[in-house]
């Protein structure tokens, strides 16, 4: 599930407060529709080995010693060396397992980090339950913008949109239903910062949809990219604002859809991610 396309960036939530999902009325063969297209024995085999071959030289190249005395990013024949791309910046945020994130470092790479973990919360099942909602809105916003967002975030989620989605007051899926929505950073871009601010864009794929034997919102995927302004405020980053857009996406693959059951228990067995840069 995402958030409205488009928003405004005042309080984070525009005008019409839409979430984007797929309503109740929609085909009801999503998740037996897709399949793979055929593939001979001989071109899996080919497929099988070329990866296990690249995996292997992955290794080989992981395990060398650091024997070359260069200090320089350019490797043997033009190639960059394996250092230029390794992960950056500070040590990762400290936090315990279950609660958001917070106490980022005070730099760019550290209101990226906080951009990345806000937007795992703030695209997700809990943003629905108005118990969570609270806590969510707490720990991420600025503190001035907390009362009129909580407001507008309560407007967007009633009663009404909930029931459309299958889910109750409470934000929960009906019995024999697995309400989904996973947000998934795919990368982070700083477009201007200062050291009070920093507008962060982050690029994210996600899951939303029920998952049941008779859901007609069947679980599915999409990708967006979600522009968070940051303040830096009670010594940590902060959401000051946030708007959100359509993609960049990319060719769909040919995997074949799972079963409504399958999914639901992938969504209870496998749980999420924190993230920082």
């Amino acid at each position: 599930m995402s958030l409205g396309d488009d928003q405004e960036d005042s309080g984070g939530y525009g005008g019409t407060g839409q979430t984007r999902t797929h309503l109740p009325g929609g085909t009801t063969d999503v998740y037996g529709g897709a399949r793979r297209s055929g593939r001979s024995s001989s071109r899996s085999l080919v497929t099988v080995v070329g990866v296990v071959v690249l995996l292997i030289a992955a290794i080989a190249f992981a395990n060398r010693g650091g024997d070359d005395s260069s200090s320089s990013a350019q490797g043997t024949g033009g190639q960059p060396n394996a250092t230029t791309t390794a992960p950056t910046g500070t040590k990762p945020v400290q936090s315990t397992p279950g609660t958001i994130p917070t106490g980022y470092a005070h730099d760019a790479q550290g209101a990226q980090s906080a951009a990345a973990n806000y937007a795992t919360v703030l695209v997700s099942a809990d943003i629905l339950k108005p118990a969570q909602r609270t806590e969510i809105v707490q720990r991420v916003f600025v503190t001035d913008k907390q009362a009129t967002l909580t407001a507008k975030f309560n407007k967007a989620y009633s009663g009404d949109f909930l029931s459309k989605l299958g889910l109750d007051q409470n934000g929960d899926a009906a019995a024999g239903h697995t309400y989904v929505s996973r947000t998934v950073p795919i990368g982070t871009k700083v477009t201007s910062a200062s050291a009070t601010s920093a507008a962060v864009e982050v690029w994210c794929t996600g899951l939303y949809g029920t998952a049941g034997a008779d859901s007609t919102d069947p679980v599915t995927s999409d990708w967006f990219t979600m522009t968070l302004h940051m303040r830096w405020a009670d010594s940590d980053w902060k959401v000051d604002s946030f708007s959100q857009k359509n993609g960049p996406a990319p060719v769909p693959g040919d995997d074949k859809a799972s079963s409504a059951d399958d999914m639901a228990k992938a969504v209870e067995e496998y749980g999420g991610f924190t993230y920082a840069r």
